[in-house]
């Protein structure tokens, strides 16, 4: 037993000297060269710099109300009301999040372009064209394709949320007089409190630090695109490294604020024990209005990606409603142009490197934090959702910043001739919190009385896990691996900041070229993000018929 346990704190020192040199490490790399308070203060002290630092936190802020708006009312929609076609709606939810806001902003422009489909509309009704995208319209835009890719997060928090308030209190309640508005605003609300932090602090954290929309908009002054645009003078200029800094402190007094919250909520008393437990079915024709918001919603999430579509398979789109004539041509383009095709196999290589990574590493911190129960795990489990809480955008610098400043990482992670393992580790650490939930996840809900057994007819600790808790559990790591392969994939601030070299882009970054390209570029990235889009897709269906409504653990803090 001695030896098992010796091995086992050898496992999880192996994890945290993992998660030191490649999460720890890049931001002490960014901070030691940009935490230079005469410069910090020069920055405060520069119009520009000031002014993307508060557009990103209004963009934050604006997407964060957003999401919760529409998030908070399909919740309640969902937990009170038995209708038709509920059990399908979460896994319809998830489709906005098969086309991230960074491919989605090229449909999003053909939606609201001054040539789009909503101006065409316009001009046939006889009125003047809106120029949606210029001016505030940028920003409103950005705000609205990112809360419409991100809303899924925080309503999947707040549904398990309500799932876990049980409906004697509010039943009670009633009983003593109180008013419906009064059972949600004193009982329900305040007991939802948890998943409304956890959604939200998910949601303000994603949109404070993203720099694909913003930069595929061409609204430059947000902090992400600021830093991703100094990455030309990283060896002579200190400021990008000094504004990762001030985004880096502001992501993290976020995250503190929300983990503080979070720690101070009141949880749901008691359980419904089951799903439909409490929910009251409509009759007639008002059974399908809950339905009917749904669809709607899902529908509105949904043009960006119809819109994607549309332009891959026309030849013109332009000035009209719907496209003029159909073809393949942007596929035929878009996979001749010598991006392409390197692009996927970069991406395969990199992504599959990635989730092994990130699936080892998060399956060790799961046992080590729940099953095992070792001295330091809480410390590992805190490094490994520390990613929800760093942006990418400080991560991939970070990594950047190693190869520039010593000799040792340059050799190692050369971003120039040789990022594969750059980017395959960028990839796995920023996917290991999802590896984490789904098998933390899956380890509470297996009884330990199983392996208990087992220990009782002679099977060692190493036995046991593989022939009783590994199968168990399968599911959940399978879930995890599949998120952490997909979104690496299609990762965006990494891909963009540290593939350089033309023959070692990603997916992502061989989109964002692309659509540069005057003429065909738009047909052919829409092209090529339709292809994104369904592999996504396929991914998330898959992890909504493994976990069902437990999908939402992996979005979780």
């Amino acid at each position: 037993m001695r030896s098992q346990q010796i091995l086992r704190y050898l496992l999880l020192a192996a994890v945290l000297l993992f998660l030191g040199a490649f999460l720890v490490f890049p931001i002490i790399t960014v901070i030691g060269t940009g935490c230079d308070l005469q410069l910090i203060r020069e920055l405060f002290r520069n119009r520009i710099y000031v002014e993307g630092l508060w557009n990103s936190f209004a963009i934050a802020v604006c997407t964060t109300a957003i999401v919760f708006i529409i998030s908070l009312g399909l919740a309640l929609i969902y937990d009170r009301f038995d209708f038709p076609g509920k059990s399908l709606c979460n896994t319809a939810l998830l489709l906005p999040m098969v086309l991230p806001p960074f491919v989605g902003a090229l449909g999003f422009q053909q939606l609201l372009g001054y040539h789009g489909v909503i101006n065409s509309i316009l001009v046939n009704m006889g009125l003047n064209p809106v120029d949606f995208l210029g001016g505030s319209g940028k920003f409103w835009s950005i705000c609205v394709i990112e809360a419409l890719h991100l809303f899924p997060i925080c309503y999947l928090n707040l549904v398990t949320a309500l799932g876990n308030i049980d409906p004697a209190m509010t039943e009670a309640a009633a009983n003593l007089g109180a008013s419906p508005w009064q059972r949600f605003f004193r009982i329900r609300l305040p007991l939802m409190r948890s998943g409304i932090l956890a959604g939200c602090s998910i949601t303000l954290i994603w949109s404070f630090t993203e720099l694909g929309t913003p930069l595929m908009f061409g609204f430059t002054r947000t902090t992400a695109v600021q830093i991703f645009n100094g990455l030309t003078e990283l060896e002579s200029n200190p400021i990008p490294y000094a504004l990762v800094v001030i985004m880096l402190v502001f992501s993290a007094l976020l995250y503190l604020i929300a983990k503080a919250a979070l720690k101070s909520s009141p949880a749901g008393s008691g359980a419904k024990g089951m799903v439909n437990s409490g929910a009251v079915m409509l009759k007639s024709w008002k059974k399908v209005l809950p339905l009917g918001a749904f669809g709607a919603i899902t529908l509105i999430s949904a043009l960006p990606h119809l819109a994607l579509i549309c332009c891959a398979f026309s030849t013109r789109y332009s000035g009209t409603v719907f496209p003029e004539n159909f073809t393949l041509e942007n596929f035929d383009l878009a996979l001749s142009n010598v991006l392409v095709l390197p692009s996927i196999a970069n991406s395969l290589k990199y992504s599959f490197l990635a989730m092994m990574i990130a699936c080892i590493t998060g399956l060790l911190v799961s046992l080590a934090s729940v099953r095992w129960h070792l001295r330091g795990s809480g410390l590992a489990d805190l490094l490994a959702m520390l990613p929800l809480a760093v942006p990418g955008v400080v991560v991939a610098f970070g990594f950047l910043g190693m190869s520039v400043k010593f000799t040792w990482a340059s050799l190692l992670f050369d971003p120039v001739n040789n990022p594969v393992w750059l980017l395959s580790i960028a990839y796995a650490v920023r996917r290991v919190p999802y590896v984490v939930r789904a098998v933390s996840s899956g380890l509470e809900q297996t009884p330990e009385e199983l392996e208990n057994a087992a220990r009782n007819f002679g099977a060692g600790p190493w036995r046991t896990l593989w022939r009783i808790t590994m199968p168990l559990i399968t599911a959940n790591l399978i879930v995890g691996g599949l998120f952490a392969f997909s979104f690496s994939m299609l990762e965006v601030s990494d891909s963009l900041i540290l593939a350089q070299k033309q023959e070692f882009f990603p997916i992502t970054r061989a989109l964002y070229e692309l659509a540069q390209i005057l003429g065909y570029g738009i047909g052919a990235a829409s092209a090529f993000g339709v292809w994104a889009m369904f592999f996504l897709g396929l991914t998330l269906c898959a992890g909504a018929l493994l976990l069902g409504r437990k999908i939402g653990a992996v979005f979780k803090f």
